[in-house]
Order: C-alpha cells, then sequence, then structure tokens
C-alpha cells in the first residue's frame, strides 16, 4: 500500500495542473477581488436568514473528551439561540453520522445534507468542536451572501511554497489556491451543496489517501463545482475570544493546549524510538540535544545493539519502510516487560521532533481505561469503505488499554515492512474503536504548513530533518520556554523558520 503513494502523488499533480494554469492567470489581487465581489452582491442583493436556516455541523469525534466539548458547544448554540427569541437550529454530531463510512471526511455526507436539508435550509456552517460562535455576528455576516447562489466561504489559507502533504499541487504557484482554515468555521450555500450532491451520486468518489482534509474539499470543490474557489470571510476568525481584534468576528478560537486537571505525570509516559543502524550517528544525536531528558522512559529499538546509546535489539531485521513487524514488537514488549507500567506509550520515529511536555497537559484530557490511538489522522479508501489511521511520523499515542485490545484481537502484520501505521488503522477499525485526531501532532515539518494555520496552535510534534536544522527547529517550536536560552533570539527563530 505504500508504494502507491508516489503513483498517486503524480496523478493527484497532473490532475490540477489545468486548474493550476488557469488560476496562475489571474490577477495576483484575487483575495481583495472576491472580498469586493460578495461586497457588491450584499449591498444590491441583501437576504435576511433565519437562524433555523443554519444547519452547524460540529466536526466531532467518538471520544469522551471530545464528545463532551462538542456537547458544550452545542449547548452554547441553542443558549444563544434561546436568548434571541429564534427558533433552535439544527446541530449535528459528525462522530454521530457513523453509518456513513469516513463521515469525518465531509464529502461522503453532502449526498444526505442535500437530500434531508435541501429543501428548507440556506446554509450548511461546519466549525470544529473549539470553534466559538457568535450567532448574531454570524447571521450577520451570512446575510451579505445571496442564498440562492453558489458560495463556499472560510478564512483562507494558502502554502508558501509547494509541499508533499498537499503532492506538490499548484507547484507553479501554491499561493494562488486557497482553502479553508477550518478552525475558523467554514460554510457552503445550499445550492452548491446540491450541485456536489449531484456530482458524487453520478461520480463516486474514487481518491484513495486522505491526508490533508481541508485542502482536498475544496480542490474538490474546485474541479467538480465548474471552477468555483473559497471566498475568503474576514469574519471566519482564528483569534482568542477575548483579543481586541476579535471585535469584528463571528467566530473566534481557543490556541492554547488542552489542559483537563494536572498534567500526566512523564513517569506514566513510556517513548518508544524507532531507529536503525545507518541513523544512530545521523539522528539519535538531534533527539539527545532535543527532546530526550523530557522523557523520564524511554528506548532505542533498533536492528543493531549499541551501548553508547543504547539501543534495543528486538531481534526484527531492519526494512526500508513499512516497519510493521518493529511497531508490533514494541507493542508485545510494552504488556509483557515488568518493569512498563505505564498508562501511555508514545511511539516515534528517530527523526520525530516531539514535546513531552505539552503532550503531558493534552494527555490530562483522555481516560487511560479507554482505547485510545490519538494522533494526526488520515485515511485511506474511505469513499469505498476503507478506514482511518494515525500516521507514524507525527507520533502515535496508545493508552494501555488499547494496545491490550489489539494484541487480544490477534490481528497482525502481514509482514514486516508492511505499513506499521496502515495496518494498525485497519486492525483497530476492525475492533470498532475509532482513532483519535489531534492537529497538533504533524507528520511534516513546520515550512509545509501555511504560517496562519500553525499560528493558532500549541504543536505537540513535528517530522522529517529534510532540508531543516532539526535542533533551531525543535528549539523554535517545541522546547519549554526554560530551554530557550533567549527568548527574542527563539522568536526571531521561530519566525524565520
Amino acid at each position: 500500500m505504500v508504494n502507491k503513494i508516489p503513483l498517486i502523488a503524480t496523478a493527484f499533480c497532473l490532475s490540477t495542473c489545468t486548474f493550476s494554469f488557469a488560476l496562475a492567470a489571474q490577477d495576483l489581487n484575487e483575495e481583495l477581488k472576491l472580498s469586493q465581489e460578495y461586497q457588491k452582491n450584499g449591498t444590491s442583493s441583501q437576504t435576511n436568514i433565519e437562524l433555523k436556516e443554519i444547519v452547524f455541523v460540529i466536526q466531532s469525534q467518538n471520544n469522551s473528551f471530545h464528545k463532551k466539548i462538542a456537547k458544550q458547544l452545542e449547548q452554547n448554540i441553542l443558549k444563544q439561540a434561546s436568548g434571541l427569541g429564534k427558533k433552535n437550529p439544527t446541530v449535528l454530531f459528525i462522530h454521530q453520522m457513523d453509518k456513513h463510512k469516513g463521515a469525518w471526511t465531509i464529502l461522503p455526507l453532502l449526498e444526505h445534507f442535500s437530500a434531508t436539508y435541501g429543501r428548507n435550509s440556506s446554509w450548511i456552517f461546519f466549525c470544529e468542536e473549539e470553534t466559538n460562535i457568535r450567532i448574531p455576528k454570524l447571521l450577520e455576516t451570512l446575510t451579505r451572501f445571496d442564498k440562492s447562489k453558489e458560495w463556499f466561504l472560510g478564512k483562507a489559507l494558502y502554502d508558501e511554497e509547494s509541499t508533499i502533504i498537499h503532492h506538490y499541487a499548484f507547484a507553479e504557484n501554491p499561493k494562488i489556491f486557497k482553502y479553508p482554515d477550518f478552525a475558523a468555521g467554514w460554510a457552503l450555500s445550499i445550492p452548491l451543496v446540491n450541485k456536489l450532491a449531484t456530482k458524487l451520486k453520478n461520480e463516486p468518489l474514487k481518491s484513495d489517501f486522505t491526508i490533508d482534509l481541508k485542502h482536498e474539499i475544496a480542490l474538490y470543490i474546485l474541479e467538480k463545482g465548474n471552477g468555483h474557489q473559497l471566498t475568503p470571510v474576514p469574519e471566519f476568525c482564528t483569534v482568542d475570544a477575548t483579543s481586541v481584534k476579535a471585535a469584528h468576528c463571528a467566530t473566534t478560537f481557543n490556541s492554547s493546549l488542552p489542559l483537563c486537571g494536572n498534567p500526566v505525570k512523564k513517569e506514566n509516559i513510556f517513548v518508544a524510538v524507532k531507529t536503525c543502524k545507518k541513523f544512530h550517528r545521523e539522528r539519535v544525536p538531534v533527539i539527545k540535544q532535543t527532546w530526550e531528558k523530557q522523557a523520564a522512559l524511554l528506548e532505542y529499538y533498533s536492528d543493531h545493539t549499541d551501548s553508547t546509546i543504547p539501543t534495543v535489539d528486538l531481534g526484527i531485521p531492519n526494512v526500508e519502510r513499512g516497519h510493521c513487524g518493529k511497531t508490533f514488537a514494541i507493542l508485545e514488549r510494552f504488556v509483557t516487560y515488568n518493569d512498563f507500567k505505564t498508562s501511555w506509550l508514545v511511539i516515534v520515529d528517530d527523526d520525530t521532533l516531539i514535546s513531552i511536555s505539552r503532550l503531558q497537559n493534552l494527555l490530562s484530557c483522555y481516560v487511560p481505561s479507554e482505547p485510545v490511538f490519538l494522533g494526526e489522522r488520515y485515511g485511506y479508501g474511505l469513499g469505498t469503505g476503507g478506514y482511518s489511521y494515525i500516521t507514524g511520523g507525527g507520533g502515535m499515542v496508545f493508552s494501555r488499554e488499547a494496545v491490550q485490545k489489539l494484541l487480544h484481537s490477534k490481528c497482525r502484520c502481514y509482514s514486516n515492512d508492511a505499513p506499521d501505521d496502515m495496518v494498525l488503522g485497519m486492525c483497530f477499525n476492525g475492533l470498532g474503536v475509532s482513532v483519535t485526531h489531534s492537529p497538533l501532532f504533524h507528520q511534516a515539518r513546520p515550512v509545509d504548513y501555511p504560517k496562519e494555520y500553525l499560528a493558532h496552535q500549541v504543536p505537540i510534534s513535528f517530522h522529517k530533518h529534510w532540508n531543516i536544522d532539526p535542533i533551531k527547529v525543535y528549539f523554535a517550536w517545541l522546547a519549554p520556554d526554560e530551554d530557550s536560552q533567549d527568548g527574542k533570539l527563539h522568536q526571531h527563530i521561530k519566525e524565520d523558520l
């Protein structure tokens, strides 16, 4: 399965060429033009909308912590509606729409939205669990757009340079393609939903991999919506609700790191690093100079015993890719080795940069007695009944309960070099255990993400040392403040990176 990725990436790039050339021919001030266009439309044909015409879709997850905060958002929406004397709007939770395989990828739900809400609603408004919504301002904002027309609204993100995450799409000028920041909320008018639903009915989804959903949704709308692009909306924001800048915003976002009580003690987190002999001198020293000292319990697993590191040889021969055999050997060791009594296991690559202290905060929100499989979520074949998985480079976090449940199932690798993260996703899917997504884990480098996207995050991990100084990246983005020798220097390096 891993070998498919380069072929898919090539096909993806070729499929975007037509759109790339068309977009490149547009004025570089396209965003300003779009803004002027919707202001003109709003002035000439304002159409008041009722709150009941908006269907709120919370991009929730099937985990006790995430269900709780999604429920709080629903209650806040309904409370605001009551305070305005409005009829309650429809509020949906993505995690409850489990009859749709891969519901979190949104596109498989569009036919359902069209059939169910296509007559009596005007907008489908999507948001994350932690998006703050000011209902009066949202109504005011949406009123500016003619609800009888096709609209794709959101806060615009764009790539500074072409990136592997997006299969190097729009390589000639990646800045011309805009996609929504989910944290700010985003909206589709019902006419556009109906058009896309018809396309989906006639041409079912074919994509094998879901890697960055926000980019892929925008690309699908561009391709299947007759060149329809995202319209940037200034009122969709990711600033903090208490910020002075939030006065004009219909949405805001809390960018602080989740913390639910006391952080998990580092002695209750076991960290496993996958490495091999050829990277003992290249990558392991980076870990030792950066985040190793944050971990109370850590072991390096290799194909070669090296007492200077030290490493543990699990008896699994090294392979060029996949590493499934090594990962499952780590899982077995975690549950059987007497010295390991921790509630949490973290498995990372030897070129993963991670903040253990931030992870301690995040894990305080999860219950280790539940089967938790946490990290950055990808999808495989979700349009045709596939499964979700946690991509390994950003780090995979397991509760002990999850590891025990997995190993009791006898689900195993079909070969030592099978893609471990995908096999784990397939196994947990078969067990009915949902993977839990956190956007704070990153499969790629900071330069591979829009600055505006990272600006409202407190990241937990990044991955890959390619064309960067990994030590500088760690101290700029992930190091605890006390580890940064000079705060101003720290910020300067971060801006440069």
